[in-house]
C-alpha cells in the first residue's frame, strides 16, 4: 500500500466518522460542547492528511530537485559503488551500463546494465547487487529486457520504468518481487531520455522521430512538448536526443547529443533555448561533445555528462560556458578519470554519481564539505 493511499484511507474514516456523529439519533441529547472534542478532532485529521497527501506529490519519482551550494566542489577522486571489476553478468559486475537513479530512503542504486539486459539494485555499501528487471537474456518477452538504457523509480506504485530501447518501448516493472514487466508506451526509441514530473507524467526522449514527448495517465499517443520538427539544429529542432530532466516548473532539459548541446524548452514553448554548449563539437569550456546525462538545480544550474570529453560540466544558468567538476583527465581507469560517462544523478548529501560507462563502473565523487562553508 502506498502512502498516498494510506493517508485516503484515513481521511476517508474520519469524514464517516464526522458523518454518523452527526445523523446519530442521540446527538440532540448532549449538549454542543460533549462533541466538540470529536468534532475537532475529525477537523484536525482532515487538515493534516489533506497537507501530507500534498506533500507526497514530490515523492512520486526519485529524481528530485536537488539544493546544492553555488560554491560546491567535489573531491577529484572517484570510488567505485558498483561494478569496477571488468565487464560481465557477475552480479559483482556491469557490461556497458547506461542511466541510473538513486533511491536514497532505501540507500539504492538501481542501473540500467545495457548489455546484461538488466536492471540491478546495489545497496549502499555493498559489494554486489541484485537482479530486480530481466536478466533472462535478450528478448522481447514480458520477463526479458533487449539493451535497457535507463530506470526511474515511481514511488506511488512501487514500480521501475524503464526504457528497454531495443524492444522500442518503456516498460512498467513491480519492485517488489517482480518477475515480468508491462509495456506502457510502445513504439518508442528511446535511447536514455526518461524523467517523471510530479504529477506522474512521464517526458520520453524518441532518438529517432528528434523529439520529447509527456504521457499523461492514460495518455495513448503523448504530446510532443520539445522537438517534432525534424531532425536540425534550429531553435525548435534536436538532433538524436538522448538524457531529460523536467524542473519545479515544468521546463524540459533536453541533451541535444548530435548537435553538442543541452536545451532547455520551457512548458509551452514552441522552440528551446541553448543552456549549455551549442558552440560546435569540442572540448572548450563552451562546448560540449556529445552530452547524455542532465540534471539541474534549484537555482537552474545544468549539470551535463560531457561523454566523449569524459568530464562532468556545470553550466550556472546564463553562463556563457561552463566550468569541469570531475573528470577532465583523458580516458582511464583512475579515481580521477572517466571514460564516456552517461548517467549521473545527486544523493540528498549532493554527493554526485556518475556511470562510467566503458569501464563498467559507477563512480561516487564525495561533495567537498570545505567548500560548503565558503
Amino acid at each position: 500500500m502506498t502512502y498516498s493511499r494510506f493517508f485516503s484511507y484515513i481521511l476517508s474514516i474520519s469524514f464517516i466518522f464526522t458523518l454518523i456523529t452527526l445523523s446519530s439519533p442521540i446527538f440532540p441529547l448532549f449538549p454542543f460542547s460533549f462533541y466538540f472534542p470529536i468534532l475537532y478532532n475529525s477537523f484536525l485529521t482532515f487538515i493534516f492528511v489533506h497537507s501530507f497527501k500534498s506533500n507526497l506529490v514530490s515523492l512520486r519519482g526519485t529524481a528530485k530537485i536537488i539544493d546544492i551550494s553555488v560554491n560546491a566542489t567535489w573531491i577529484q577522486n572517484g570510488i567505485t559503488v558498483a561494478g569496477g571489476n571488468d565487464y560481465g553478468n557477475g552480479l559483482n559486475q556491469l557490461w556497458e551500463p547506461h542511466g541510473l537513479c538513486l533511491d536514497d530512503d532505501h540507500r539504492t542504486i538501481y542501473i540500467a546494465d545495457s548489455d546484461n539486459h538488466r536492471i540491478v539494485a546495489w545497496k549502499y555499501g555493498v559489494t554486489m547487487g541484485q537482479i530486480v528487471a530481466g536478466g533472462n537474456g535478450r528478448g522481447n518477452r514480458t520477463d526479458q529486457l533487449n539493451f535497457s538504457r535507463n530506470v526511474i523509480v515511481d514511488k506511488e506504485t512501487d514500480s521501475l520504468i524503464i526504457c528497454d530501447w531495443g524492444n522500442r518501448r518503456v516498460v512498467r516493472w513491480p519492485r517488489q518481487h517482480g518477475t515480468n514487466g508491462e509495456a506502457i508506451i510502445s513504439d518508442v526509441e528511446c535511447f536514455g531520455g526518461l524523467h517523471m514530473d510530479d504529477n506522474g507524467y512521464l517526458y520520453v526522449s524518441d532518438f529517432d522521430k528528434n523529439e520529447v514527448r509527456r504521457w499523461k495517465i492514460g495518455d495513448t499517443h503523448g504530446t510532443v512538448v520539445a522537438g517534432g520538427n525534424g531532425e536540425g539544429n534550429r531553435l525548435d529542432q534536436l538532433s538524436s536526443p538522448t538524457y531529460v530532466f523536467v524542473d519545479r516548473d515544468h521546463s524540459i532539459y533536453v541533451s541535444d547529443k548530435d548537435n553538442h548541446r543541452v536545451v532547455k524548452w520551457v512548458e509551452g514553448a514552441t522552440e528551446g533555448i541553448v543552456v549549455a554548449g551549442g558552440r560546435g563539437k569540442g572540448n572548450g569550456l563552451a562546448q560540449l561533445k556529445y552530452p547524455y546525462g542532465v540534471v539541474v538545480d534549484q537555482l537552474g544550474t545544468v549539470y551535463v555528462a560531457d561523454s566523449w570529453n569524459n568530464r562532468i560540466m556545470r553550466w550556472p544558468k546564463g553562463a556563457t560556458q561552463g566550468n569541469i567538476i570531475v573528470g577532465g583527465n583523458d580516458e582511464g581507469e583512475q579515481g580521477n578519470q572517466l571514460t564516456y560517462p552517461i548517467g549521473l544523478s545527486f544523493d540528498q548529501q549532493g554527493h554526485l554519481y556518475v556511470v562510467d560507462q566503458s569501464k563498467n563502473r559507477v563512480q561516487k565523487f564525495e561533495i567537498n564539505p570545505s567548500s560548503l562553508s565558503a
